[in-house]
């Protein structure tokens, strides 16, 4: 029932935004493309598309789908307020229920059976919501010191992304405009360590080392004058 809620809402559980590239003009007419068949919008698609844009009351546009999509992804990219959220469906109570009952649950999409009372695959259940929430753990370390694994930065890609910039802005904002280049340690890296600069992507337990400009080079910069009479 909830689920059904949302998807009135205009909330879509577990998809991903269609493939659908759409732009209201002021003038030209309906430009309809597509790279790939479509299977989902009738005989004649194009048709389809010119009839779903004109209830709108839209006469100039251009379109173009890269994947075969429905007449309900065409309206959704038309509104354009649609939100696509990862969902976890958590089951629990597993201990009062017969083996069949927990297998057909666990097999169920997106699913995850426990037991709070039990203590039964809990750990799982954390794994899963870290996978379905995008969030990866990212450590730091000073220079000449070993990695602090006790405390990660946690980074996640659906709020502020999981490049070095979005470290940069989680340990402090004040080192962007000072910010030289990285050190990086772990599986975003073709070699340890790799010198990186602010848009190279970390993944899960990657370790980070930041070198912040020298005042030699922070007083080359243009903004110098303006961020020391602002401090």
């Amino acid at each position: 029932i909830l689920s059904k809620e949302l998807e009135i809402m205009g909330i879509r559980l577990n998809r991903t935004a269609p493939g659908i590239y759409y732009k209201k003009k002021a003038t030209g007419g309906i430009k309809f493309n597509a790279t790939c068949a479509l299977t989902q919008l009738g005989d004649v698609p194009q048709e389809t598309v010119t009839r779903i844009l004109s209830g709108y009351r839209i006469h100039n546009a251009e379109i173009l789908f890269r994947e075969d999509c429905g007449v309900d992804d065409v309206i959704d990219v038309i509104e354009g307020n649609r939100k696509y959220v990862r969902c976890l469906y958590v089951y629990n109570k597993i201990d009062t229920l017969s083996l069949e009952e927990v297998d057909a649950l666990a097999r169920l999409p997106d699913s995850v059976v426990i037991s709070i009372y039990m203590d039964l695959n809990i750990e799982y259940l954390l794994q899963k919501m870290w996978q379905y929430m995008g969030l990866i753990r990212v450590y730091t370390k000073r220079k000449g010191q070993a990695p602090d694994l006790s405390d990660p930065i946690v980074l996640t890609a659906q709020r502020h992304g999981l490049t070095v910039e979005s470290a940069c802005k989680t340990i402090s904002k004040e080192f962007l405009p000072i910010f030289n280049f990285a050190y990086v340690w772990g599986r975003s890296t073709k070699f340890n360590p790799q010198r990186v600069g602010m848009s190279h992507k970390l993944v899960d337990e990657d370790v980070i080392q930041i070198v912040l400009k020298t005042l030699v080079q922070q007083k080359q910069s243009k903004d110098y004058a303006a961020r020391v009479a602002a401090a």
